[in-house]
Parts: structure tokens; C-alpha cells; sequence
């Protein structure tokens, strides 16, 4: 699996659907409330990456109709919730691996 930005998201997107389906502008006021501001994200990177996780079947998204208005409701697919395992697994591993590093114990030499 790769460790770049753009993965990061793919799991923090995952996370932020599996409970419940949402519309993108809710997934954002989700994952920035539970990160207590530090990721507030674009429409410019989000609707991509919903986008290309619906085209790998991922996720699957409904129009759902406001009054005048409609917007694409997002869910996880069962392959969905199968990468999510897979991305939490990942991402633990990269998590324990980092910590190591960073507060491992110092020798002097």
C-alpha cells in the first residue's frame, strides 16, 4: 500500500462514511470537527478522491433531492468497508512504526 497525502485521505474518507451515508459537505464538517480543526478540507480535494473511490466501487452515491436543490449521498460498498479494514491495519502499523522513531531512546556516542 502506498504512504502518500492522497491515502491518508482515502482512509480519513472511508472512516468518515462508515457509520452513516453523507453528501460531501458533510464529510468535511466531519472530518474537520474530529480532528478538532486541523484537516479542513476543499470541495477541490475531496470530490475528487469521492469520485475516483466511487469508480473503483468503493463507494456508491444516491441523488437526494432538498426542496429546489439535490446532492449525491455517499455510502460504503461492502469492498468499501473491506478497504477500510485494510487502511485502519495500514495505517496502525505506520503509526507504531513513527512513534518508534520519533520517541525511540536516544544513545549517546
Amino acid at each position: 500500500m502506498k504512504d502518500g497525502p492522497g491515502d491518508r485521505l482515502v482512509a480519513i474518507i472511508l472512516a468518515a462514511l462508515e457509520e452513516e451515508p453523507a453528501h460531501g459537505y458533510l464529510i468535511a464538517r466531519r472530518i474537520e470537527q474530529w480532528s478538532r480543526g486541523v484537516w479542513a478540507l476543499r470541495e477541490g480535494s475531496l470530490y475528487p478522491v469521492l469520485h475516483d473511490l466511487e469508480a473503483q466501487g468503493l463507494l456508491v452515491a444516491d441523488t437526494e433531492r432538498q426542496g429546489q436543490r439535490s446532492r449525491r449521498v455517499y455510502r460504503l460498498t461492502p469492498a468499501g468497508h473491506a478497504r477500510l479494514a485494510r487502511e485502519r491495519t495500514h495505517w496502525q502499523q505506520q503509526t507504531q512504526v513513527l512513534s518508534q522513531i520519533l520517541w525511540r531512546e536516544r544513545t549517546t556516542t
